[in-house]
């Protein structure tokens, strides 16, 4: 269907015209689904970041789940991953707080990262503002926002805080510096996601080819992952991105991080996007509801 729709790439189109492209598949995503409480609001601070609040129920003390929506550091926003932030929010019982955190090529790496941490921060450092247990707070993202999810885990470690409890990471992206893995070759082009979107997003994030390298931008490089809090780690089998997760997953429990790493057969890139068409990308959401509520002893929603 998306090979049908043709057209130029992503890449191949003026910057507002490619951010545009994601609006044309929120329907794809699902039902916008009720919840309790909504709240769009904008974080006091050195830069003034957006963010979404998700609330399934009015009960005081929740846990949270701060979430980083994917597309590449350079397009999507609140809107584009409202359908999932929603879906998540009423599976897991746990707040959502979706983060508007600031685009490239207008803001190079590292600012997407740091805004990133800075909303977490504030967010666990004034839990009766949202509504939340402060000692039960996870990361969690898809695709370029998984990156700043665990990016952010790291964040936290080195910098003595918030205590984070645990990391959703949906077909992460982890190390920008060359295209070396099996699925890169085998699902590099033609799977919707292609390697030549990833170096044009890469080549907009990042101002220097030594950026890339280091720990912030590109996860798999850190020498050290000791420390982070447990992970459930989603990849497709048709995604480039599938061999950077699962090796990123290897790493964490070499280090002696908990990981749970679930290959979703048959799926490209971004599937749990296409939740309203794709079996798989319902089930995905579902997963990683279960695995957000179990990790922060969440009570289970009605019928769930």
């Amino acid at each position: 269907m998306l090979a049908a729709a043709g057209g130029p790439g992503l890449n191949e189109l003026p910057l507002d015209e490619a951010r545009k492209v994601p609006y044309q598949m929120i329907e794809l995503g699902g039902p916008e689904e009720p919840v309790a409480q909504l709240e769009t609001r904008v974080l006091p601070g050195a830069v003034q970041i957006p963010v979404r609040v998700y609330r399934p129920s009015l009960a005081a003390n929740l846990p949270a789940l701060m979430f980083f929506h994917g597309g590449g550091f350079v397009i999507c926003n609140l809107d584009t991953h409202d359908r999932a932030c929603r879906m998540l929010a009423n599976a897991s019982g746990c707040v959502v707080v979706s983060v508007d955190y600031r685009l490239a090529p207008e803001h190079k790496f590292p600012a997407a990262a740091e805004d990133a941490y800075t909303a977490t921060r504030y967010v666990g450092e004034h839990p009766s503002e949202f509504g939340i247990d402060s000692n039960r707070i996870a990361v969690g993202g898809d695709s370029a926002g998984a990156n700043l999810a665990t990016v952010v885990a790291m964040m936290a470690r080195d910098r003595v805080g918030p205590s984070l409890k645990f990391q959703l990471l949906i077909y992460p992206v982890t190390d920008f510096t060359e295209h070396a893995t099996q699925s890169e070759i085998d699902y590099g082009q033609g799977y919707f996601l292609d390697t030549v979107l990833m170096d044009w997003f890469a080549d907009q994030y990042f101002a220097t080819e030594a950026d890339r390298h280091l720990p912030y931008g590109s996860p798999s490089k850190a020498s050290d992952l000791r420390g982070l809090p447990p992970a459930f780690v989603i990849t497709g089998e048709c995604d480039p991105l599938r061999d950077q997760g699962e090796a990123y997953a290897d790493q964490m429990r070499g280090a002696g991080v908990p990981v749970v790493l679930k290959r979703y057969e048959g799926m490209i890139h971004p599937f749990v996007s296409l939740a309203g068409i794709v079996d798989a990308g319902r089930d995905a959401i579902k997963d990683s509801a279960a695995a957000v509520r179990q990790a922060l002893n969440a009570t289970a929603p009605a019928g769930v």
